[in-house]
């Protein structure tokens, strides 16, 4: 008895050691995906209904008298702003998978898990889809549907058949995994995930206004819409014809999208991408500005680009900070300023204003008149600034599930309605 005790443990310690041949082994987060067949999905992902309450507010845009706002992966939430001092919600689109919009004469072109989805506002208490293109940004890639992420150590994809199955959550479990796996994580196939229409020279004729983040651009009769690598370019010129143009490939990492002229400038975790579109249906590559891995949206007013980063979390690991990049050579941008942040997101120009939302820190206002170098001249500080949008008359700004407006005052602006989503 004592032998066969004594061979068990033998053999019980060289599982044990040959096991641990890979180092110290620990308890890690890990999420796998949940899967839904896509056609199903996308049949029932589309409806208009009553407002409802916000669950996780996004993105904004202005279009004429109304607001349009993200509820991340849900759909859109339309506001009727005639109003300023007192909006109110009319209507909820649900499109699931959407995380952007654009809209040209009271068409609204949208994004849904890789399609691009197109609705009739004409008449705003009667909005009706008028067309789908299947597939026409991404095919029901994981990357780029902007699923929610949960908080794990290891996000595991498996065999992913994204023409048939698209992605509608996460499960997280508890797994023990080595160490050198969980260290070594972001050079594997099992990895990380990196977390994540402006305008320029006023706004464009019945063409809405979006904030710094989107990642659509209306511009003439083209559409520019950037999924995580691409610049996906479709003419809408035939708003019952879309024509889906070839793509062009940019880097892996793109968030968003802006344009001075016929020059656009995409911004990226890895840096500020430069293209000019004489061609606008084949943007051509002029420069790049690189900067370190940080969620990066890009502003340009004149003969400087101002780009915000946001270090840490998914963003990346570069310091958070506004950068202030001269660009009148656009074959060589160069680094004027650097100014520290806590953890910007979206940010906005008004003639000689620049503001800057800085998270948890508040809104920032800046007067940029001495560019590249700009003075703080006042912060809106306990409230939660995501993106903004300068409008002619009034500063449109998106917090958590609030969406505040304020007025211009000389050179500084004052709050003028806070609305509850």
């Amino acid at each position: 008895m004592k032998k066969f005790a004594f061979l068990l443990s033998a053999i019980l310690l060289a599982l044990f050691v040959s096991c641990n041949d890979d180092g110290p082994y620990e308890d890690y987060q890990v999420a796998r995906p949940i899967l839904q067949d896509a056609i199903t999905f996308k049949a029932e992902a589309v409806s208009i209904t009553e407002p409802v309450p916000i669950e996780s507010s996004g993105k904004i845009y202005a279009y004429g008298n109304y607001i349009f706002v993200n509820d991340v992966n849900k759909g859109f939430h339309v506001i009727d702003n005639q109003n300023p001092s007192a909006p109110k919600s009319i209507a909820f689109i649900k499109l699931e998978g959407n995380n952007d919009i654009s809209v040209k004469d009271d068409k609204i072109y949208a994004d849904s898990y890789g399609d691009l989805v197109i609705f009739d506002i004409s008449d705003i208490n009667n909005i009706s889809i008028s067309g789908r293109i299947v597939n026409a940004i991404y095919n029901n890639d994981v990357w780029a549907t902007n699923i929610e992420y949960p908080q794990a150590d290891f996000y595991v994809y498996g065999d992913i058949d994204y023409d048939r199955d698209i992605v509608i959550g996460w499960e997280v479990v508890t797994e023990r995994r080595s160490v050198e796996e969980y260290e070594s994580r972001y050079n594997c196939d099992v990895c990380a995930v990196d977390a994540l229409e402006s305008f320029s020279d006023g706004p464009q004729p019945n063409i809405g206004q979006g904030g710094s983040l989107a990642r659509f651009k209306i511009i003439d009769d083209y559409l520019y819409v950037v999924d995580y690598s691409n610049i996906n370019i479709f003419n809408i010129t035939d708003v019952e014809d879309v024509k889906v143009l070839d793509d062009v490939q940019v880097a892996w990492d793109i968030e968003t999208i802006y344009s001075q002229g016929d020059i656009l400038f995409i911004g990226g975790a890895q840096g500020m991408y430069i293209y000019g579109i004489e061609n606008p249906e084949k943007p051509k590559f002029i420069s790049e500005f690189r900067h370190g891995t940080a969620c990066d949206p890009v502003l340009v007013d004149g003969d400087y680009a101002y780009v915000t980063l946001k270090g840490g979390n998914f963003c990346g690991n570069s310091e958070s900070g506004l950068y202030v990049i001269d660009i009148s050579n656009l074959e060589n941008p160069d680094l004027k300023v650097i100014y520290p942040m806590d953890g910007p997101n979206g940010l906005g120009i008004k003639d000689n204003t620049l503001f800057v939302c800085d998270g948890d820190s508040g809104l920032k206002v800046y007067d940029k008149t001495s560019a590249p170098n700009v003075t703080l001249i006042n912060t809106f500080e306990n409230i939660i600034a995501y993106d903004v949008i300068p409008l002619q008359s009034s500063l449109l700004m998106i917090g958590d599930r609030t969406l505040y407006q304020y007025e211009y005052v000389e050179n500084d602006i004052r709050l003028l309605s806070t609305f509850e989503l």
